[in-house]
């Protein structure tokens, strides 16, 4: 699985990266998972399985779904977010993926 995270510079998600990317190996799921700046999310959007905006962001989600059809959308959970609990994230990504 392919999950972008979107931020407004692509830093304070790059911890979650590193939190998701150890949810997924401790529980055995191959993953891809990847910050990107909202700029930089739009180019390469239907290059991904799910994408996640962080709570900061939330206001783009119309802008970003404007820019595909084809891949699903979804604002990270607040708490999660803030707790870094990439667990919880990748849980949700996962489901949006089965359910696409």
């Amino acid at each position: 699985m392919k999950l972008m995270l979107v931020c407004n510079a692509g830093m304070s998600t790059s911890m979650l990266v590193s939190k998701i990317e150890s949810a997924a190996k401790e529980q055995g799921i191959e993953l891809e998972v990847a910050a990107f700046p909202l700029t930089q999310a739009e180019k390469v959007i239907d290059d991904w399985d799910v994408v996640m905006l962080g709570p900061q962001v939330r206001h783009c989600l119309p802008q970003l779904k404007k820019a595909t059809d084809k891949t699903p959308i979804e604002v990270i959970d607040m708490r999660d977010y803030g707790l870094m609990n990439g667990a919880n994230v990748l849980k949700k990504a996962l489901e949006i993926v089965n359910n696409k």
